[in-house]
C-alpha cells in the first residue's frame, strides 16, 4: 500500500468542508495523541476528543485502512468485556535522517513508532563546498533510499544535518551549499524526491540525544558537538532554542582569545582557533615539525597527511603527544563550557562529536577546567556526561525532527 493514501491524500485537499472536513480533524488528533501519548483504547480517544464511542470507531477504521493505525489487540480488563488496543502502524510512515560530516556520511531510516529501521554509517565523502560536492551528497543519498527495504512512496520526509548557520525554518544553509537563492532544502528535494528539511548538525545532535540517548528526565541541556568545529545544541525546557533566526548556538566563535588566528568565519581569536578539532590538528603537525615522536609517524611520515581521526586513534592507544594536546585542548574547552555554565545553569553539559571518543581524555581536563573556572555554586547542579549515541545521534535526531514537522502540520 502506498504511503500516499487516503489521509494524505485528504490532507492536500484545498476544498473540503462540512463533515468531511471535521472528520479529517478528528483523524489528525487521533494520530497526533497517538504519536504524542501512545496507544489508547476508543474510551481513551472518546474522552480525549470529546466524541461518541461509534464516532471514534468509524475514524479509526478508516485510518486502519489507510494504513496509518494498526489494532494491537485486547488488554487485561477489570471486568466486562476487553477493549481493544489502537495505535501507530509503524510502517505508516517512514523517515530519512542523513548526518553530514567532513569525511563521510551517517544515515538512518526511521518509522512511524520512532524506531531505526535501516542504519548505514560512515560512508566515504569529501566535504566540499563546491556544486560538485553538492551533486555528490545527493547521489549518496539516493542511493541510500534506492536500496531501502520500504517503497520510496512511505518515505514521508528527509532531514539533512550540516555545519554552520541554517535556518531551519526557510531551509537556508549560509554557510554550506549556498550557491542559489532559492532555499537549499528545496535545491536537494527536487534532486532528492522526497520533502527536505535542513537542520544545524550541532541541534539535531542535541535532539537525538535529548529523544534517546544519555538524557533522562533532564530539561535544560547543553550538547557540545566537538569535532573539526565546535558546535553547540540548545535545550530549554525541552525545547530546541533557536534564536531569532535560527542561528543560536555558535560557540565556537565566541571571540575567546587575544590571537591573530584568523578563523574560516573570518574572525581572529574564536573558540575555535584553540579549542576544537582544526586547532588540534593544527598544534599536532607543529610539535611533528619540531621533531615530536607519535606511534602515527609509522603510517604518516608526513606531517601534512596526519589526519584529525588520526589523533583522535593515537589518544585512545596511549600515545603521549596526542594525549598531551588532547588535554590542552579540553583545558581551553573547559573555559568556554565554564561560561557556558555561568550563562545558562543548566542541569546537564553532553559531550558529543568526535572528540568526544576520547571519553577521559578530553572529559577529565574539561572537568577540571569547568571547576576552576565557573561558579561552584552554579557548577554544583550540572552534569558532565559524554554522548551515548555518538555516530548515531545526528541521523536519529534529523528523523525525528522531520517526524515532529509532519505531525505540527497534522
Amino acid at each position: 500500500m502506498s504511503a500516499k493514501n487516503t489521509f494524505f491524500e485528504e490532507l492536500d485537499l484545498d476544498n473540503m468542508g462540512g463533515v468531511a472536513y471535521k472528520n479529517l480533524n478528528l483523524k489528525k488528533k487521533i494520530i497526533a495523541y497517538f504519536a504524542n501519548t501512545g496507544n489508547a483504547t476508543i474510551a481513551d480517544l472518546s474522552r480525549e476528543l470529546n466524541s461518541s464511542a461509534p464516532k471514534v470507531t468509524h475514524l479509526l477504521n478508516d485510518l486502519i485502512e489507510d494504513g496509518m493505525v494498526q489494532d494491537y489487540g485486547k488488554i487485561d480488563s477489570t471486568g466486562g468485556r476487553r477493549p481493544n488496543l489502537y495505535g501507530l502502524a509503524p510502517d505508516a510512515g517512514f523517515f530519512v535522517g542523513i548526518e553530514v560530516k567532513r569525511t563521510h556520511v551517517n544515515m538512518g531510516l526511521l518509522d512511524f513508532k520512532k524506531n531505526m529501521v535501516e542504519v548505514k554509517e560512515r560512508v566515504p565523502y569529501n566535504l566540499q563546498n563546491t556544486p560538485a560536492s553538492l551533486e555528490e551528497l545527493c547521489n549518496i543519498i539516493l542511493s541510500f533510499i534506492d536500496n531501502l527495504p520500504v517503497v520510496k512512496d512511505k518515505i514521508l520526509g528527509c532531514g539533512i544535518n550540516l555545519a554552520g548557520r541554517i535556518n531551519y525554518v526557510t531551509g537556508h544553509s549560509y554557510g554550506l551549499f549556498h550557491f542559489h537563492e532559492e532555499p537549499l532544502s528545496r535545491v536537494m528535494e527536487q534532486q532528492i524526491g522526497i520533502r527536505t528539511y535542513l537542520e544545524n548538525d550541532s541541534r539535531a545532535m542535541a535532539y537525538g540525544e535529548f529523544s534517546s540517548g544519555v538524557v533522562k528526565d533532564e530539561k535544560n541541556v547543553l550538547f557540545i558537538n566537538l569535532d573539526h568545529g565546535i558546535g553547540l545544541g540548545i535545550l530549554i525546557n525541552g525545547q530546541l532554542y533557536y534564536g531569532k533566526s535560527g542561528f543560536a548556538g555558535e560557540f565556537g566563535h565566541v571571540p575567546f582569545f587575544n590571537n591573530e588566528i584568523l578563523c574560516h568565519c573570518g574572525k581572529k581569536g574564536c573558540l575555535e582557533t584553540e579549542a576544537s578539532g582544526q586547532a588540534l590538528l593544527r598544534k599536532f603537525r607543529a610539535k611533528l615539525a619540531e621533531g615530536s615522536s607519535t606511534v602515527i609517524t609509522s603510517n604518516r611520515p608526513n606531517a601534512e597527511d596526519v589526519q584529525l581521526d588520526d589523533i583522535i586513534y593515537a589518544t585512545n592507544h596511549d600515545d603521549v603527544l596526542a594525549i598531551e594536546l588532547m588535554a590542552e585542548i579540553g583545558e581551553q574547552l573547559g573555559r568556554g563550557i565554564a561560561m557556558l555554565i555561568n550563562l545558562y545553569n543548566p542541569e546537564l553539559v553532553i559531550l558529543g562529536g568526535s572528540l568526544s571518543t576520547t571519553g577521559d581524555y578530553i572529559r577529565l581536563p574539561i572537568k577540571s577546567a569547568i571547576n576552576k573556572y565557573s561558579l561552584s555554586l552554579v557548577n554544583n547542579d550540572t552534569q558532565l556526561k559524554l554522548s551515548k549515541l555518538g555516530e548515531k545521534a545526528g541521523m536519529i535526531g534529523a528523523c525525528l525532527l522531520v517526524r515532529n514537522k509532519l505531525l505540527t502540520m497534522l
